[in-house]
């Protein structure tokens, strides 16, 4: 019988994040299920599971969250750090203002949680923190630099958690991710919408990145995965009694991340020109 574990999860207004709260819910453990707008949370408080409203942007809603359950639990067990979202812009395009929003979402957000919940886990003697990070996390693609840097970001400081917070009891976990068949390419494709303006030397750039994430890169004809296999993998994660420190999830994840660690680097840049459009000078 599995013993019920409170879990605390950001970013549950759609995608795996919304997917996972459901599964764990019905496999019986107290899920908060938290997002920035809690009114996308209605169905989710119609299938039993507690709300609130959390921005991980914002300290004092996170700290509430926190608060309330170890208030009404002693402790967070499970706390899995979900919400991001994917800025794909050139380098030089990026303004300063977009390069910091996505850090302050995918990292600074993703930190602080974690440094909220690590105090109560540390007197319970136990805990489990799981980072959604991604197959972008090992490799950078062209037009990709600023959320592939924060998902690298993501995996050195999962790195060096896990062996600090180990002697508490606690597990840390990093889930990566391929394409996998949800709302997240709609947020990435609005990032790269070409500018209107001729002289802009990435426009056709940008035109030709949105056709593929919003037409090719997210449909399982071409190794993209379904929602329900990502979100078994990040329940195992949360849940499985001597987790793995990662969980790859699908073939094309598995597959690039060995490239990447196995091709020297002029190979492996001959694989990203292949399979991702470029500037033209």
């Amino acid at each position: 019988m599995t013993t019920a574990k409170t879990v605390l999860i950001t970013g549950c207004s759609s995608g795996m994040g919304r997917r996972t709260a459901l599964a764990l819910h019905r496999r019986g453990h107290r899920v908060y299920a938290t997002a920035r707008r809690p009114e996308t949370l209605a169905e989710l408080a119609v299938e039993g599971l507690t709300t609130l409203a959390l921005d991980v942007t914002d300290e004092a809603s996170m700290a509430a969250a926190v608060a309330r359950i170890e208030e009404e639990h002693g402790s967070v067990d499970i706390l899995i750090n979900n919400a991001a979202y994917g800025l794909h812009l050139p380098v030089e395009s990026a303004t300063p203002g977009e390069v910091r929003a996505q850090f302050e979402t995918n990292v600074f957000g993703l930190v602080r949680m974690t440094q909220l919940a690590l105090p109560g886990m540390r007197r319970a003697r136990h805990g489990r923190i799981v980072n959604l990070s991604s197959m972008g996390g090992r490799f950078s693609p062209p037009g990709g630099a600023f959320y592939h840097a924060s998902k690298h970001a993501v995996e050195a400081i999962s790195d060096s958690l896990r062996l600090e917070v180990a002697p508490f009891g606690i597990k840390v976990v990093v889930v990566q991710p391929g394409p996998t068949i949800t709302e997240f390419a709609d947020t990435a494709v609005g990032t790269m919408q070409a500018e209107t303006d001729p002289a802009d030397p990435y426009g056709r750039f940008r035109a030709e990145l949105a056709d593929m994430y919003a037409n090719k890169a997210f449909r399982r004809r071409n190794g993209a995965v379904p929602a329900e296999t990502a979100t078994r993998v990040i329940v195992r994660a949360a849940t499985a009694r001597r987790p793995r420190a990662r969980y790859a999830i699908g073939a094309m994840a598995r597959g690039t991340m060995l490239a990447k660690r196995l091709l020297p680097d002029a190979a492996f840049d001959a694989v990203m020109r292949m399979n991702f459009p470029l500037p033209s000078a």
